[in-house]
């Protein structure tokens, strides 16, 4: 497993890209398409490491070429944040990229400048509707335990990203003023890291992996679930226009390429995982976190009506703060691209916001079927290359006990938010007038188990290590 420190170290140049980046066949005659991507935001593996990994879209584009004749190299370029991607874009540099919903916003802003330079979203990553995608950490003896506490602090985040979006309608929503209240520091989300493990801010407000990956290795606790401001966040897949019409059967064939990884990431979610730990050097642990089935982040290529609303509803925030002058959303989205290559079930599927990907199977341990995603946990038990399900957090609880070894993993679902997190890593609950394989309740942050123990008398804060001997 590598450090925050060693991850830290896969350095950028100057232009924000990888030194890592593999360079693409140049063979005479061979068309090049420029992709970026993120590979550590893996809310976008599917468009990015998870893709690449499989060889998914060179595949798709070998088919393209023996039915027209002509050869095509790929150049991937990997990038720390979406920001960079856009401004490659603008300048005829990348012709596919993928990033958040804010720097999606800012990104079809600014090619919509001059007719030369417009920009297409075309299909989504991955999503989460309540917002758990991004969140608010804290050093783990910090005494800051609510927003409210951040008075005077200073706390990093990269502004204009989503994440710097959930410190700011979180602290409004806590009664602060972002812009007086505390100190905002632009910093990318490693720089941030690291600033937060040296103490020189007080809290981090980053999107995936990011709060997942220092919780895990123990250098962060989670103050804020993003879930719990029930704002829909998602990343997606924005082509040059210029490009999508002049080369749209390759646009067509990187989407079929897309929905081949989405296919392989629901089928084959521990595989995918472990393939996207490999390429980034996250531990795999924390990827399963995210991109695991009732992950914190749902992956379907479809765009769907409420994160066409919630990008409406971001703009807003984008003009206050200066990065974003107007958008024509209508003429931005285009998701024909998408429907040409999807099939008939298009519309159907966006209309679902039920996750593809979800725990299933019987429960070995309390005997019953793990189906209902708002109590459906998963163990990874050490040493072995397949999870299991549990049907409640109180059942998977039963199995930590049962198991002859600490399990690699364990992951339950928030009780208020939905959001998927680390079993040992949460805020305990027993509540003795629930039902007996229900009694024990799990929450991201203090905050939450807090507010249920007021509202369910004789419930109390217990302990990870109490729960699993209680249980």
């Amino acid at each position: 497993m590598r450090t925050l420190a060693a991850l830290a170290a896969l350095t950028v140049t100057a232009a924000g890209c990888s030194v890592a980046d593999a360079t693409a066949d140049t063979a005479a005659g061979a068309e090049q398409v420029v992709v970026g991507y993120q590979s550590k935001t893996i809310n976008t593996v599917t468009a990015g490491t998870l893709l690449r990994a499989q060889g998914y879209f060179e595949k798709r584009l070998a088919e393209l070429g023996a039915k027209n004749g002509k050869k095509y190299a790929v150049t991937w370029q990997d990038y720390d944040t979406g920001a960079p991607i856009t401004a490659q874009m603008m300048a005829g540099k990348i012709d596919i990229g993928s990033m958040g919903d804010y720097p999606l916003l800012i990104n079809g802003a600014r090619g919509q400048q001059t007719a030369q330079t417009h920009t297409k979203f075309v299909s989504i990553t991955g999503y989460n509707t309540r917002g758990g995608l991004n969140s608010i950490v804290v050093a783990p003896d910090s005494k800051v335990r609510t927003l409210a506490d951040l008075r005077g602090a200073t706390v990093s985040t990269s502004v204009g990203s989503a994440g710097h979006g959930l410190l700011v309608q979180a602290a409004r929503k806590a009664g602060l003023d972002p812009t007086k209240d505390f100190k905002t520091e632009n910093q990318q989300p490693q720089v941030g890291a690291t600033a937060l493990r040296s103490g020189a801010v007080a809290a981090l407000s980053q999107f995936v992996a990011w709060p997942g990956l220092l919780v895990h290795q123990g250098q962060a606790r989670l103050l804020y679930d993003g879930g719990q401001l029930g704002v829909p966040t998602f990343h997606g897949v924005v082509v040059r226009e210029a490009y999508a019409t002049e080369k749209g059967d390759v646009v067509r064939a990187f989407l079929q390429a897309q929905i081949d990884a989405t296919k392989y990431l629901h089928e084959q979610p521990l595989a995918a995982a472990k393939s996207v730990a490999e390429a980034t050097g996250l531990p795999a642990e924390v990827v399963y976190l995210y991109n695991g089935p009732n992950g914190v982040s749902t992956f379907d290529t479809t765009v769907k009506q409420v994160l066409r609303d919630a990008f409406a509803q971001d703009v807003p925030f984008l003009k206050e703060i200066g990065v974003l002058q107007g958008i024509d959303l209508s003429a931005y989205v285009d998701d024909s691209y998408l429907r040409a290559v999807y099939g008939d079930g298009y519309d159907k599927d966006a209309a679902s916001t039920a996750n593809p990907a979800a725990i299933t199977g019987d429960d070995p341990v309390c005997g019953r079927a793990a189906g209902d995603p708002a109590t459906a946990s998963e163990v990874w038990p050490a040493g072995s290359d397949t999870t299991r399900p549990a049907a409640t957090p109180t059942c998977l609880l039963r199995a930590v006990r049962a198991a002859a070894q600490p399990p690699r993993a364990v992951y339950v679902p928030d009780t208020t938010t939905g959001t998927r997190w680390f079993a040992d890593k949460a805020i305990w609950v027993r509540d003795p007038a629930a039902p007996e394989q229900e009694r024990f309740k799990p929450f991201t942050t203090p905050t939450l188990a807090n507010s249920y123990v007021a509202g369910h008398a004789g419930a109390a804060v217990v302990s990870y290590a109490e729960a699993v001997k209680a249980a």
